[in-house]
């Protein structure tokens, strides 16, 4: 249908995500998925049984905005248990629905028009356009291109008086990079005296590898009071399309969250939050996790050893950087797609991950798929 009004868009730069045009070329060809961040394996039977016996039990109308409240005490007594830090599961845990709902509302009910958020790019795609939505300014400060770390002298040069907020992400999508003991003491440093808070996206809290110590914002009281961590159940059992997640905030944070997540979707899946509240209660069911794609991370590293790529160090979440600059001068985006055609394997362009393209050469590769998927795909990238 014709309209006869013509929108006055909020993001007229923003078109369709890479993940959805990587997805349909992918589909035209018949490629591999090692491109999209959601396994192509079954969940945990249990948990799906779980989910069925929740709605034959009557849990199938709107749940508490809040969330349901045995998963609540749940999510609290787990981030006691790991990280030492206590909070209030009626005032200070919020269920939302997808880790993106819970960005969407920490930075739209904690920013305001002409105030500045400071995020890290390489980043996840949404950060940057919900900023911009409540008329604020997102300042980016791109990783090293090296081995993709902060360097915190390039951040305090960028705070100013209109700083309101950080956003960090660890493990980090799409470096698969983690917080280490000196980013924490420097990004503490860097917020102490000040009213800037700190929004923690923290999906792949249970996805780091070598036995490293995830540095939650949890884990650490003078940025715990400031913070905001937005985590997902998607990512941690195997489920991302049933979009629930946790978010934790002192309690005069979280007040404020809530007055906007109430208006976004009000709650949750309310079968789903039952029985992600029986699964919490078993905590081998994320406690593996780490293990689970570290094996899957190796798997693929090793079947790509005689390849022409070099692969980048990946600590964390489920995903690995591989530089192809050694063998091809392409653009990434054209590298990928020809990926796609000749070798028919889905991969995604770093360059997806910055707003101004930013071409380093290098491609990201998702490890959460089956092993077989993994070593075909291998098979098929070492032909390039």
């Amino acid at each position: 249908m014709r309209s006869a009004l013509e929108p006055r868009s909020k993001l007229p730069d923003v078109g369709t995500t890479i993940f959805t045009v990587i997805g349909q070329l992918a589909a035209e060809y018949d490629a591999l998925n090692l491109s999209q961040g959601a396994p192509n394996f079954a969940p945990d039977p249990e948990l799906v049984e779980a989910v069925s016996a929740a709605m034959r039990r009557g849990h199938n109308q709107y749940a508490p905005m809040a969330g349901v409240e045995r998963l609540r005490e749940a999510v609290a007594e787990k981030i006691e248990r790991l990280y030492g830090a206590r909070y209030d599961a009626g005032r200070e845990v919020t269920i939302i629905a997808s880790a993106s709902e819970g960005l969407y509302a920490a930075i739209s009910a904690l920013v305001h028009s002409g105030d500045e958020v400071i995020y890290f790019e390489p980043s996840f795609d949404s950060y940057a356009p919900i900023v911009r939505l409540q008329g604020a300014k997102p300042v980016a400060i791109k990783l090293s291109p090296q081995d993709f770390r902060i360097d915190w002298d390039l951040v305090a040069a960028a705070v100013t008086p209109r700083t309101r907020m950080i956003i960090v992400n660890t493990p980090h999508n799409p470096s698969a990079t983690i917080f280490d003991a000196h980013d924490v003491a420097r990004l503490s440093a860097l917020v102490h005296g000040t009213d800037i808070v700190v929004l923690s996206d923290e999906v792949y809290e249970h996805v780091v590898f070598d036995g490293a110590v995830h540095q939650s914002m949890a884990r650490h009281p003078a940025l715990a009071e400031r913070s905001v961590v937005v985590s997902s159940f998607g990512k941690t059992h195997h489920v991302t399309g049933w979009r629930v997640g946790y978010c934790l905030a002192p309690a005069a944070l979280m007040a404020e969250i809530r007055k906007v997540h109430q208006f976004m979707v009000f709650a949750a899946d309310t079968p789903m939050q039952h029985a992600l509240a029986e699964a919490l209660a078993q905590p081998a069911s994320y406690l593996g996790l780490a293990a689970f794609y570290e094996r899957k991370r190796d798997l693929l590293a090793g079947a790509l050893a005689q390849s022409r790529f070099e692969l980048l160090p990946s600590r964390g979440s489920f995903f690995m950087l591989a530089r192809f600059r050694g063998f091809s001068d392409e653009r990434d985006s054209d590298f990928v797609q020809r990926l796609i055609r000749d070798a028919r394997v889905a991969t995604i362009p770093l360059s997806a991950f910055y707003t101004d393209g930013t071409d380093t050469g290098v491609i990201r590769l998702s490890f959460s798929k089956d092993d077989a998927t993994l070593v075909e795909g291998a098979r098929r990238l070492c032909t390039v």
